[in-house]
């Protein structure tokens, strides 16, 4: 008899970099554009396929993210699927601000899928970033979009969801985690 795969097994087998590897950890190499766009747009390519992948073993009801590190490539971009559709490309992206005002809500991370952890994240995030063309944009990112952006940019610092999360807090399975299919909730108060 074989245990069934976890979904961190389910996330390495389609190619997600599960969490021990030190590309996880590294801070990422920025591209200088627009002489590396061949190679930005490679890595693009790369993190799309991966979204498919990821898409077709899981329902991401509140969005999805993949940064390079997550596919073993040490470079800064990463893109970024809001649950509306669509797609954001971060080439070399920045925070230039963050609100003072942050919410806490659960996050997963396909390079360590079995559990979920509570993290306090700014509700509005402005973004420096670059086209591939060397194209210098500022985004403005809020709520749950501000929440996935972050998570990226953190992963091309090297830094994993977990160290972010309060002292005190402790990452939850999947089993107990209750948010599974519903997006995040932002309302007054919150």
């Amino acid at each position: 008899m074989t245990t069934p795969p976890t979904a961190s097994d389910t996330m390495k087998s389609i190619g997600i970099v599960q969490e021990g590897d030190p590309v996880l950890t590294q801070p990422a190499r920025p591209f200088d554009l627009p002489g590396e766009a061949p190679a930005a747009r490679e890595v693009v390519a790369a993190l799309h396929a991966a979204a498919d992948r990821a898409a077709k073993v899981h329902n991401f009801s509140k969005g999805m993210g993949v940064a390079a590190p997550q596919v073993g490539l040490a470079r800064r971009a990463a893109i970024v699927r809001p649950p509306e559709g669509g797609v954001i490309v971060l080439l070399n992206p920045t925070v230039v601000e963050a609100s003072p005002e942050v919410d806490e809500q659960y996050e997963g991370c396909l390079s360590f899928f079995d559990v979920r952890g509570k993290v306090p994240r700014p509700r509005v995030l402005r973004v420096e970033h670059q086209d591939f063309d060397g194209q210098v944009r500022t985004a403005t990112f809020t709520d749950g979009l501000a929440r996935l952006v972050a998570h990226e940019l953190d992963h091309l610092d090297g830094v994993l969801y977990v160290s972010r999360m309060l002292p005190g807090c402790e990452v939850v399975t999947v089993a107990e985690y209750k948010g599974t299919g519903r997006q995040w909730q932002y309302g007054e108060g919150q």
